[in-house]
């Protein structure tokens, strides 16, 4: 069997090594670009993310991210958002009282988390959609998750024929999105390629539907 081609998109983000070898640990053939055919042409798309909203909407607006993804999504392509990768999926970024535009793949605000302890760091339960592909044999695992910022509205929902989306919440001091899959277009808000073993199945669960 050929194994899946799986790009990471490159447009300037941090910490993408841990990612590239998490997705190979799956036996996916994975490359790092921005090149358009390349990504167009992959079976899957990873956007990973580290950092502040709107320095990641910069970078991807300097590579047209938005144009890449976009008809990725069109076309019923895979996309998997990694940590930020995800919260730039969303509508709009608040952070400090400014607001950024996101990619608006998905309706919805990343605000600071209510919690008096952040950025939350460190490992966390998830509680995992009901028939989520994602999770599938990992439900009951912990995730490593870093972060101060989130979605704690989810407000995506399915209208006539449309398969309902696949929301999974974390909870510290308030709930907040970790993770969802909705159609072509998946993410987590913690992150796989540091999660461990659990973190390695969510990958390969998520390759295997490439």
């Amino acid at each position: 069997m050929t194994a899946s081609r799986v790009v990471v998109l490159d447009y300037g983000s941090g910490n993408v090594h841990s990612a590239l070898k998490a997705l190979a640990a799956t036996g996916a053939d994975v490359e790092l670009t921005a090149d358009p055919k390349k990504v167009a042409a992959a079976d899957g798309l990873v956007v990973p993310g580290v950092g502040a909203f709107g320095a990641v909407m910069d970078q991807l607006n300097s590579i047209g991210g938005a144009r890449l993804i976009d008809q990725r999504l069109a076309a019923a392509r895979p996309v998997l958002g990694i940590c930020v990768g995800m919260q730039v999926l969303f509508e709009l970024g608040v952070e400090h009282g400014l607001e950024t535009p996101g990619l608006g793949q998905v309706p919805g605000v990343v605000e600071k988390l209510a919690s008096p302890k952040l950025p939350h760091i460190g490992w966390n339960t998830v509680d995992a959609a009901d028939g989520s592909k994602l999770f599938e044999g990992i439900e009951n695992e912990r995730f490593y998750f870093v972060h101060s910022y989130g979605v704690t509205e989810w407000k995506l929902e399915a209208v006539g024929a449309f398969i309902p989306p696949k929301v999974t919440w974390s909870d510290y001091d308030q709930k907040f999105v970790a993770a969802f899959e909705a159609g072509a277009l998946s993410a987590t808000q913690f992150h796989p390629e540091k999660s461990g073993p659990a973190g390695i199945r969510l990958l390969t669960n998520w390759v295997s539907t490439l």
